[in-house]
Order: structure tokens, then sequence, then C-alpha cells
């Protein structure tokens, strides 16, 4: 999938307020992108990059780079250039990411570089937000937006279940499960105005657990190794030495527990 027909959906989610006019130009451009481009496609639409920090500021960029006549870039192209930004390390890496970048916003038109632009600086605004991401997903795969919520949940990456959902379907979202190591997004709680409805819409039986404050985090532990996670899925090991022992005199078999 080309860089520019990104850019062009970019601009076309951002030119609207209407959320399903969103979800529809989203879910569309996901299809074209297929299972292989698609993380990139979902990842580049959010704002985001699969990379997440490369090393390129706004020093990098300020001075402007010759656009290119034709639009050549695919998003493999360009995820594969960020991937070699980002590897760049130790003396003079500074001026060999500078030429990386230049060399690769050389192949970019005048629109695509504005685009990444904005992606590398973080001033993407087109309101693709998550929760209409996810929405698009589930509307290019034609599965249920809950089993992609669910599979978003467990997997922690909206790119990684938006090509599982796009090559197989339901059945490949019900194959995502709880896995050591990786940490589970939080579920967002419902509301209900009285515990009946609550327990209507829960399902019986059901469990009630009392709210408390202080740090959430989640213990994963496999083979004596203890990791633990706080609420934005980052380790937080250095910070929490006190826990440890709480945890490794636990069975080590592999497991995943919750605490605040």
């Amino acid at each position: 999938m080309l860089l520019s027909e990104i850019a062009g959906v970019s601009r076309a989610v951002a030119g609207t307020s209407a959320r399903l006019a969103k979800i529809e130009t989203l879910a569309g451009a996901l299809r074209a992108a297929g299972p292989l481009e698609v993380p990139i496609a979902v990842a580049y639409l959010s704002g985001d990059l699969p990379q997440r920090q490369i090393g390129v500021g706004w020093a990098a960029l300020r001075d402007g780079f010759a656009p290119a006549d034709v639009s050549t870039l695919t998003l493999s192209d360009v995820n594969s250039g960020f991937d070699a930004i980002g590897a760049v390390s130790g003396k003079g890496s500074a001026a060999a990411r500078k030429a990386l970048v230049g060399e690769l916003f050389g192949r970019a038109t005048a629109d695509e570089q504005r685009f990444l632009v904005g992606l590398l600086s973080g001033e993407l605004r087109q309101g693709a937000l998550e929760g209409v991401m996810t929405e698009a997903v589930a509307r290019a795969a034609s599965v249920p937006v809950a089993e992609v919520r669910r599979a978003m949940m467990l997997r922690g990456s909206l790119g990684a279940v938006a090509a599982a959902a796009l090559s197989g379907g339901s059945e490949a979202l019900a194959a995502f499960g709880l896995e050591v190591g990786r940490p589970v997004r939080p579920m967002l709680a419902a509301s209900a105005p009285t515990i009946d409805e609550a327990l209507a819409k829960a399902g019986e039986p059901a469990a009630v657990e009392w709210k408390l404050d202080g740090i959430r985090i989640q213990a994963h532990l496999s083979g004596g190794t203890v990791r633990l996670f706080t609420g934005r899925w980052t380790t937080s090991q250095p910070g929490c030495p006190r826990w440890f022992p709480c945890w490794r005199g636990c069975p080590s078999r592999p497991r995943c527990s919750t605490a605040s």
C-alpha cells in the first residue's frame, strides 16, 4: 500500500467529525492494506509508530527536504526506513540518523512529507482514537467489535489484532489468550442503575470486589522469574523491590495475577 493512500485517508478522517464516516473511511483503508501491512496502517492512522521511538526530533526535520515528484513509497518501505533509523547508535549516530532521514524523506512527495512530519512530531490530529480504530478493525474484517476488544485486551497491540482479524476472522481472534510475560490491558468498568440490573448484565454467578486506592500491578511468574507491569503495561521492577518476595514464594508454574 502506498504511503500517499494513508496520507489521503488521514486527511479525510481529520476532515470529518462524523464518527461513522471516520470508521467507514478507516475500515476501507485497513481492508486495502491487507494482513501484512495493516499493523503499520493501524499505527500510522492512530498517529503512532510501531517502533514507538526512533530518535528523530524536530531538529532533524525543521530544514525540510526536496520532495519527490511521484509517489512510490509503500508502508513497508517507510517502516523499514524507520527500523534502520531507530537502529543507529554509537559514535556518529546523529549524523548517520540525519542522513537516513534525508534519504527517506527524499523519496516522499510533498504531501507524504507533511504526513511523515506530523507522524514523527506527534502532531497528527485526525480523530482516529483507539475506540474509533477498534470499530474500524471490526468493520474491515466483518467481525463483532466485542471480539476485537477482547483480543486487544489480551494481545495489547491493535495492529496485531487487526492482522489476525483480516486473515482469520473470528477464529483467529478467539485464539488470543493469556500469555505470561505479556501484560493484559485493563478492562473498563460499565455502570448499571441498580444491583439487579448489574447482575443481569454480568450474568450469574458473579463476584464483587472492593475497589482499592493504590498502585495496580500485574505479576507474571515463570521459571522463578517475576515481572511486574503497571497499568501502562510497562515493567516496574526497579521501583517495587519489596513486592518480589511475595510472588517468588508462589508455585513456580507460569501464572499471571493482579494486585493493588
